[in-house]
This record gives structure tokens, sequence and C-alpha cells, in this order.
């Protein structure tokens, strides 16, 4: 660990290179007691992706997690990484390296506030309150300047963190996800009365999908937590791999990273197995969710499959994990980045924020004006997305 000098004599700032410095309970203390907790910010999370190799220099990822300690206490903290380029972080900002680089200017290295090759929205600054937090925005802003970066990007903040970042000067900027969120004035507890609830056709395409899934032999099982044992990871693993390596990708997490997550964080995964031949068959693909049960919170992750079967993609991913949530009683299924065909399936669109400071004042007011439009762009698209909306209209109208 380094520290940064700073001017305020009752706390200190600390960068750390390696995320296993920092106290894990002291960590995720904090993280409780945020707005929006997600089993991605958890210690145990973050220390396997850089144990794992997964998330480390050599791969463009430099750990510098920022930490304020005050009378012997960690008070805020957030994970950053100095990046090499801009893999990995699904807010795409090519763009913007491409005008420094055509300018002359160098935009790598850049500070990134992320959770890795993991985009859910969720709390990013650890703070034990609101001053803490302004600390924090402070803290990565001033660790970019003072070490001449072009730049500090925090990937999907949640509100809270989103207000303290633009009273602090920095700008926002928002994307789309979809996610299925339980409504209280329509309760379902099962996929018979989701599908209750959606518009004929979409009802009709659905059941149609499923279907089509079963009349070819396709069967699931389903393993929580401890029950997903090794030879099921390395399946699991196997089918990931080759999800990448289908569309000339590389994967970005190791088979030592689900190690680690099986030994630390078991009860935060789920897997669907489907099997040809029913739920005795032999696994042919599988889908692996993450959980987070206080919270009553599902996140769709990976998939993959050793060949290819119709519309296996959709129940695997979609129908066996939203089932799985309705009868378990979880209030949200979060599908991960982009996919506006997940709408026709019951997921609603969802603005996600992300908080940018560029040193280059020529630069930032550039991009200012592009956020600025591309925002009024995404506020009219969310709109006409919800036009289309894929559930009946209720009886009282709303």
């Amino acid at each position: 660990m380094t520290d940064i000098e700073v001017t305020a004599a009752d706390y200190r700032i600390g960068v750390h290179d390696d995320p296993a410095t920092i106290d894990a309970g002291a960590w995720n203390a904090l993280l409780a007691a945020q707005a929006a907790p997600t089993p991605f910010m958890r210690h145990e999370y973050l220390q396997a992706l850089h144990a794992s190799g997964s998330a480390v220099r050599a791969a463009g990822w430099a750990p510098m997690f920022l930490t304020l300690e005050s009378g012997g206490r960690l008070r805020a903290a957030a994970p950053a990484y100095l990046k090499a380029h801009s893999y990995g972080e699904y807010v795409f900002d090519w763009a913007w390296a491409d005008a420094y680089r055509r300018h002359g200017l160098r935009y790598y290295p850049k500070l990134l506030g992320a959770v890795p090759f993991t985009p859910v929205p969720g709390s990013r600054l650890l703070a034990e309150d609101a001053a803490w937090r302004e600390r924090l925005v402070d803290a990565l802003r001033r660790f970019a300047q003072e070490t001449g970066l072009s730049s500090a990007h925090v990937l999907f903040v949640d509100e809270v963190e989103a207000a303290a970042f633009e009273r602090a000067g920095w700008m926002v900027r928002h994307g789309v996800q979809f996610h299925w969120q339980a409504d209280d004035r329509a309760p379902v507890a099962d996929f018979e009365g989701f599908l209750a609830g959606l518009q004929r056709d979409k009802r009709k395409k659905i059941l149609q999908e499923r279907r089509r899934v079963a009349e070819q032999g396709v069967g699931f099982t389903v393993h929580a937590g401890a029950a997903i044992d090794e030879p099921l990871w390395d399946f699991f693993h196997h089918c990931y791999t080759r999800t990448y390596r289908a569309h000339q990708g590389t994967p970005y997490l190791t088979r030592d990273f689900f190690a680690r997550m099986a030994a630390t964080m078991a009860p935060h995964w789920v897997l669907f197995v489907a099997r040809q031949g029913g739920r005795a068959g032999e696994p042919l693909g599988c889908s692996l969710i993450a959980v987070d049960a206080a919270q009553r919170t599902a996140y769709g992750r990976y998939w993959g499959a050793t060949r290819f079967v119709p519309c296996l993609h959709f129940e695997a991913c979609y129908y066996q994990p939203l089932a799985w949530c309705l009868e378990r009683g979880y209030r949200r299924f979060e599908g991960g980045a982009q996919g506006e065909h997940k709408m026709a399936r019951g997921l609603l669109p969802v603005r996600t924020t992300s908080a940018h400071w560029l040193r280059d004042e020529r630069f930032a007011a550039a991009v200012a004006d592009y956020l600025a439009a591309e925002g009024s762009g995404i506020a009219q698209y969310v709109d006409e997305l919800y036009e289309r909306n894929p559930f009946r209209p209720r009886p009282d109208g709303a």
C-alpha cells in the first residue's frame, strides 16, 4: 500500500495494489450499510478476481483500491483500477479514447472505479455517511489528477452516489438494462402467474419457446450453493469458455476464480443444468446466476452449451431463473447488459448511471455536450420502450 499526501489532518487516503491488504470484515461491514449492496462488491469477490489472475495488471487491470481511514477505522473505500484499455467495462468510451489519440493525447491509463466484467448496478462508494462519501469522491479525482491520468470513471453507481458525483462536478452518463421486478399491485407466485400477466402474443411466444426445448428431450436440474460440486463447476466453466470462443472472444474469468467462489461465496450461486433425456440425462448446457437472499435479488451472469439447441438460451437464462425467483419470493431478476429482446420476455427497461471526470477541460466540455444529447436520447428510448410494455394493462388502468 502507498499513501497520498492529503491536506486534511483527520484522515489518511490509502492506495492498495492488492485488495488482500484491506480488512475484509471492515470492507463488508461498510458495504452492508450502503443503499444498494450487491454480492459483487463483497471483499471475497474482488479478492478472487485478483488472486485468480482474472483482473490483474497483466490483463490491463492494475488494482488501485482507495481507502479512507481515521481513528484507526476504515471510513470509506472503493474498488479502483488503472486501465490500459476499455474491455470488460460495458460502458463504452472507445470513441473518447480515439478522439484523444487523434489529438496526440494519451487516454490510457485511466482510473476506473468498477467491479471488473460485471455490469451490475449498485453501490460503488463504501462510506460511513454522506460526508465520507464526498471525501471519497474527492479522493478519486485527486488521485487521477495528481498522478497525471487523463480521466476517472465510476461505473453503474447507485442514485445516492450519482447525486454525490454531480455535486462534485463530475459528468453522469446513462444507459439502459432490462430487469424483472415484482409488482406489489399485481403479485404473482409462480411462472404461470407471470405468464398470465403478459400480453397474449408475448405469452404465446414464450410457451412456444419452452415447448421447443421440451420437445427436444431437454430437462433441467437446479443446484444451489454447496450443491454445485466440483464436476458441475468444471462443466460450467467448459460451457462458459465455449461461449466466448464461439464469438472469437477470450474468457475473462479463470477456472480458479470460480473455485474461489465455491470456497468463499457458495450461497450466492445457483446453477441451472440442461440435460438431454430429462433430469437424469447427460448435461449439454447451463446458466449460472448470482443471488442475494437478503435483498431477494438474482443476477443473470453466464451461460453456455456444448451444442446448439433452439431456444435453449432463453430457457436456461430467463425462464428457469425467473421461475426459481418467483417460487422463492424474490423481488428482482436482473438480466445483465444490453438486450432489448429481454423485454418480450418480461424484463422491463431500467436506467443505469455512471460518473466521469476528465482532466482536460476542452475534452470535458465536448464530452459534456455529447452526454447531454445522449441522455436525452436515452430518456426518449426508455419512453418508447414502455409504449411496447409486454404486460397486459391492469383493470385499474395503472
